[in-house]
């Protein structure tokens, strides 16, 4: 292959994956060109029917491929919508002129590797660019590195350093202990009594001196640092810090946007359904959903019986949640007869994430469970169909990916997690402290 000369021109050649991740790809690669293989093409036929994201991610790509080609045959370089934009064209001619051949190599016919010739023909065309194939899919980059082809991921959305993810919390040592006790005696103080200044919204702080400590949040309405008890809701009673600063959150009505990221057993789901409970009367109805991930990435239809005996296995975690909160009391007692009438009046609803999406949600506290399963233009989706008066709580364990493309840094979780901190809003917890059980706790310390 030609040595790459510095501050040369490059030509990104997409990936399906890629476009089934964010349909407005083409414009994410500012002055360079971009190539959408033939083999694509195909491959979005295939994603272009049906009610999932990728089906339509499929679909908007196919629209904007349709209107920016109107006058224009798709062979040719075509101009990109933004000023200052590259060009785009289709990929014909996918067969390598001679030597490098992926399917020679590989030995099947696969669209993967069709397009790793079509990346091959290309730096064949145009030997005085840098040729570069984008996908999500971890194996075609390591594919296409062993042909000594350049490959990169799709970053645009992927957080650079997920070690400085807003985590929501502050632990301030040797704080003054008269600050602390104006905090117990009136509820308030300034922020730079306690030496903060320019707080985050909604941020949380636990203050501690070697005589006492307290728990905090910095309320933006009234531009104090405030105090948070320790309350319990529907009976579950927080156990740590983290989880007191959940419930807050939770039970804020000011705060209309909650994230929670934590590790299995920190208590994420158990603490936004109890939340929710707890404001019920704020709102006409409670959604609980998760989206569908298959087992194995099996479409559901491989799973037996009907449509409810398919999706029970996936949303019985949920179920589990409610039960727990539920038999925090006796049959006889009128919470537990509250919680059976929201579910048989559909009060209370526990639906897959699909079932959800197409609904109006004003005046709904709306819980997003395995929220790290969903890419960064689903969760927008989901939040900008928010009403007035509805609540929106997103849960999940950035580093417990069960979906294809998605990873600990380009899931929806983590891209809402850094780009909405800091507005009066929205508030966010990372709960790191399990609380399931002790046997839990040993797992996910030693295994």
């Amino acid at each position: 292959m030609p040595r790459i000369k510095k501050n040369q021109k490059k030509i990104f050649v997409l990936d399906t994956s890629v476009i089934l991740y964010n349909h407005n790809a083409l414009n994410s690669f500012e002055d360079n060109d971009v190539v959408i293989p033939i083999t694509v093409l195909e491959e979005l036929d295939n994603f272009k029917k049906g009610n999932e994201t990728k089906n339509f991610e499929a679909r908007e790509f196919i629209r904007i491929m349709d209107r920016l080609s109107i006058n224009s045959s798709l062979q040719n370089w075509i101009p990109l919508e933004f000023p200052n934009s590259g060009m785009f064209k289709v990929q014909m001619n996918e067969i390598p002129e001679n030597g490098l051949n992926a399917i020679k190599i590989f030995g099947e016919t696969k669209p993967d590797h069709r397009i790793l010739n079509a990346a091959i023909r290309l730096s064949q065309e145009k030997p005085g660019y840098k040729v570069i194939l984008v996908t999500k899919d971890v194996n075609l980059r390591i594919k296409a590195k062993s042909l000594n082809i350049p490959s990169e991921d799709f970053e645009t959305g992927k957080i650079k350093d997920l070690d400085s993810l807003y985590s929501g919390i502050t632990l301030l040592e040797n704080v003054d202990p008269e600050a602390i006790d104006l905090l117990y005696r009136e509820g308030l103080c300034d922020a730079k009594d306690i030496a903060v200044e320019k707080p985050i919204p909604n941020h949380y702080f636990i203050l501690r001196n070697e005589k006492s400590s307290v728990l905090t949040t910095y309320n933006p309405k009234l531009e104090k640092i405030e105090r948070v008890e320790k309350k319990p809701a529907y009976k579950i009673m927080p156990r740590n810090a983290e989880q007191v600063f959940a419930l807050h959150a939770i039970t804020n009505d000011n705060i209309k946007l909650v994230t929670l990221q934590g590790v299995a057993g920190t208590g994420k789901t158990l603490l936004a359904l109890a939340g929710a409970l707890d404001q019920k009367r704020s709102f006409k109805q409670i959604y609980l959903a998760r989206p569908i991930v298959p087992l194995s990435n099996k479409d559901i239809g491989y799973l037996p019986g009907d449509i409810k005996s398919k999706l029970n296995p996936y949303m019985e975690p949920l179920w589990d949640n409610l039960k727990f909160i539920q038999n925090q009391y006796s049959e006889k007692d009128k919470e537990f007869k509250k919680i059976t009438e929201a579910i048989e009046s559909e009060k209370l609803m526990i639906q897959p994430l699909a079932y959800i999406r197409g609904r109006s949600i004003s005046n709904v506290c709306f819980i997003v469970d395995e929220a790290q399963n969903l890419t960064p233009h689903e969760i927008k989706t989901i939040i900008t169909r928010a009403g007035e008066g509805t609540k929106i709580i997103f849960t999940g364990d950035i580093y417990q990916i069960d979906t294809p493309y998605l990873d600990s840094q380009s899931n929806g979780l983590s891209y809402l997690i850094d780009k909405i901190k800091h507005h009066d809003i929205y508030a966010h917890i990372r709960l790191e402290k399990g609380e399931r059980s002790e046997l839990a706790n040993l797992a996910n310390e030693l295994l």
